[in-house]
């Protein structure tokens, strides 16, 4: 006789999602589904650090705010917890930094660099939930297409952003916009790296 099956919750929780076990899964709830990405590949983390590594410097100029990555409880709504792979937490008006997850309050940008097991969720329900939460732009990084999908809050379909163009974001407080040119950055970052 096999064992029972253990049911689990009708609805999840932020509280319930951080009692789960540490096994290299990230877990995310959202309007109380639990949403469960395996660990990322190698080529989906360095076009996360990469990028990264440009925002970052980009925020060093334009100091509006900082640039952090996954795995963090970021807690927007209450019971609600995502974890974006990028995002861009604002400053507050005198010019300070939340010092602990649960003090963030407000993102500026949210990226999702896209992946099978993630493609449903970055596009419909993480995609709606950070337009609902007020965050003023989502990204998401296709890589297998080479292009950017550009959302707002108030967009019914993304901008998108192909191999020829450059993807320019100039957020409230900056003095010159951060530029990612597309194509270049493809070919330098995922040329020759294995899959997503």
């Amino acid at each position: 006789m096999g064992m029972p099956a253990v049911s689990s919750p009708a609805y999840w929780t932020a509280a319930m999602v951080r009692e789960l076990p540490d096994d290299g899964n990230r877990y995310e709830c959202i309007d109380g589904e639990l949403l469960v990405t395996p660990s990322p590949r190698w080529r989906h983390q360095d076009v996360v650090g990469e990028l990264y590594v440009r925002l970052r410097e980009w925020l060093g100029k334009e100091p509006i705010g900082k640039v952090t990555f996954s795995p963090a409880d970021v807690e927007l709504e209450s019971g609600t917890l995502v974890q974006p792979d990028l995002f861009v937490v604002p400053r507050d008006g005198q010019g300070v930094l939340p010092r602990e997850w649960h003090d963030i309050r407000a993102l500026l940008l949210v990226i999702e660099v896209l992946s099978p097991s993630t493609a449903r969720h970055d596009r419909i329900t993480k995609r709606r939930f950070f337009a609902r939460a007020g965050v003023p732009e989502y990204w998401i990084v296709d890589v297998d297409s080479r292009l950017v999908e550009r959302w707002t809050p108030v967009d019914e379909r993304p901008q998108i952003i192909g191999e020829d163009e450059t993807l320019e974001w100039n957020p409230p407080g900056a003095r010159a916009p951060f530029a990612l040119a597309i194509g270049p950055f493809f070919e330098a970052i995922v040329g020759g790296l294995p899959g997503t």
